[in-house]
């Protein structure tokens, strides 16, 4: 007979089954561990070198504003105007990286088509709520990059939705959304503070810190779409004819 995790065939169910199953698989061998030891010395890994920033906050799922994730950007700033975040599920060792998202000025943001600027969703209130937080990094150094970032668009492709139970990424990518101050985007109360006692802070006593943090003059009604028009965006996987390369001559 089947295990509970199993289907019929014995094949291990990888859909379901709560957000902290474990991933599938043989646990690492010794020989493992050493490959992956001696190649950290002998390689730069010079992309993953270059994260030097960790900032926890929330992301809302575009399609179903129900689900709301706490999530972990290990960020690379490119230049000044552009910053890229690996994404995660949590900081510790056994993290899950569960999407990609990419940060730019609204300078950059405003010469995007409109139709791109959809996707994209701004900053402003998630970061003078005090929800954006760079744990055990204090305030007064954190201020300057604070005040650019409250002017920030992000676009965040979710690849692993491990809230739902996924123990495998599974389907098409998810369009996430930033926490906002109105219907739907209010982050539940139950998840900030369960962040807030991890990492021994208080979001409420971040948003009064933050007051003072200049919010855009003015924001582009294309992002944060569903905000005007009550519609989020999903992906559909479908097949289509493929582009074959041209044969030789």
């Amino acid at each position: 007979m089947a295990s509970s995790d199993q289907t019929p065939s014995g094949t291990p169910h990888i859909g379901g089954g709560g957000g902290d199953q474990p991933v599938p698989g043989k646990p690492m061998s010794v020989q493992q561990h050493m490959l992956d030891k001696g190649a950290q010395m002998l390689q730069s890994l010079k992309p993953i070198k270059e994260m030097n920033q960790h900032v926890c906050s929330f992301a809302i799922y575009s399609h179903d504003m129900s689900r709301q994730i706490e999530t972990h950007h290990y960020a690379t700033r490119i230049n000044q105007d552009f910053l890229q975040c690996a994404v995660y599920d949590t900081d510790d060792s056994h993290g899950r990286l569960i999407g990609v998202e990419y940060i730019i000025t609204d300078k950059l943001f405003e010469a995007l088509p409109p139709e791109e600027q959809k996707l994209w969703h701004s900053h402003a209130y998630e970061i003078k709520s005090g929800l954006w937080v760079n744990p055990r990094v204090p305030e007064m150094v954190l201020k300057p990059e604070l005040e650019n970032l409250a002017k920030s668009y992000g676009k965040f492709w979710c690849t692993w939705q491990v809230d739902r139970g996924d123990r495998l990424p599974l389907g098409a990518p998810a369009l996430m959304m930033s926490p906002q101050a109105v219907n739907m985007g209010m982050i539940k109360p139950e998840l900030i503070q369960k962040r807030d006692n991890k990492y021994n802070i208080s979001t409420d006593a971040l948003q009064k810190t933050r007051m003072e943090i200049a919010e855009p003059e003015w924001l582009n009604p294309q992002a944060d779409y569903w905000k005007q028009h009550g519609k989020g965006f999903a992906i559909d996987i479908v097949p289509t004819d493929m582009k074959l390369r041209a044969p030789f001559p």
